[in-house]
């Protein structure tokens, strides 16, 4: 599985803080920016930036894990690409059903709002969790990509 991190400026500490504990981790990473802090970057470009090349990987499951203040502008901007299932996550639970009932490929999380080690844990949770294929959920997600492309 390959991971790929992105935030903006409210989420420049807690994405380089949960990089390193995939790291450390031994989980294949990819930072995708931004690389110093900038109080005046914004969300849309990282979260472009990652579901480009997240979509463009080769890996048989690549996953995104974005991170701004509030995690809503970086799952709004990432669900405009085609073929990214974005989730905001603010406990296990959330990211845990994000992943069994609707397979998301990418995680937004919330800087301003949860700690580094409620962070950890969800990404955790989030990272460890499969798809559940039960019918019902897989053609709810059929519906999304027949409606909406």
């Amino acid at each position: 599985m390959k991971i790929f991190l992105a935030a903006d400026h409210a989420g420049f500490d807690l994405k380089n803080m949960l990089l390193e504990h995939l790291v450390h981790h031994d989980y294949d990473t990819e930072d995708v920016g931004p690389y110093t802090l900038d109080k005046e970057d914004d969300y849309p470009n990282y979260a472009y930036a990652l579901t480009t090349k997240l979509l463009g990987s080769e890996d048989d499951d690549p996953r995104g894990i974005l991170v701004c203040g509030s995690g809503q502008g970086m799952a709004m901007a990432a669900n405009r690409v085609s073929g990214i299932r974005a989730a905001l996550a603010w406990n296990e639970d959330i990211a845990r059903l994000a992943r069994e009932h609707e397979d998301s490929n990418v995680l937004a999380l919330p800087a301003r709002f949860i700690e580094a080690d409620k962070a950890t844990s969800i990404v955790d949770t989030w990272l460890k969790t499969d798809f559940s294929k039960a019918a019902r959920h897989q053609r709810r997600l059929d519906e999304i990509e027949r409606i909406y492309g």
